[in-house]
């Protein structure tokens, strides 16, 4: 299974996530965001850097639902800004399962 398709039927299982429908275009430009920008917090690797690793491993126990929260709203007190303003609701649930499933 490709990773556009398994990273769609991860979102499309996901009762609280709802259908997502990202064009091919739209998924390419999150993975480049996740390496791009997360990446230069997390580490181009996303081992880590200024912020926590965001290996497969590392969010271990994590939900898409709490992943996609965090991206979209940062976490107060640390360097995580939200993305909220620039991302839908749709493109964070995207990329956490992105996180979670596929990369690492």
């Amino acid at each position: 299974m490709g990773k556009t398709a398994f990273i769609s039927a991860v979102l499309l299982t996901s009762p609280a996530l709802g259908e997502v429908a990202l064009s091919d275009a739209d998924q390419s430009r999150l993975e480049h965001l996740v390496v791009q920008d997360c990446g230069s917090c997390h580490g181009l690797r996303l081992t880590g850097g200024l912020g926590r690793p965001i290996t497969r491993e590392a969010l271990e126990g994590h939900t898409l639902e709490g992943l996609q929260a965090i991206i979209l709203d940062g976490i107060p007190g640390t360097a995580m800004p939200p993305w909220r303003p620039l991302l839908t609701e749709d493109e964070a649930a995207w990329i956490a399962a992105y996180l979670l499933e596929v990369r690492g």
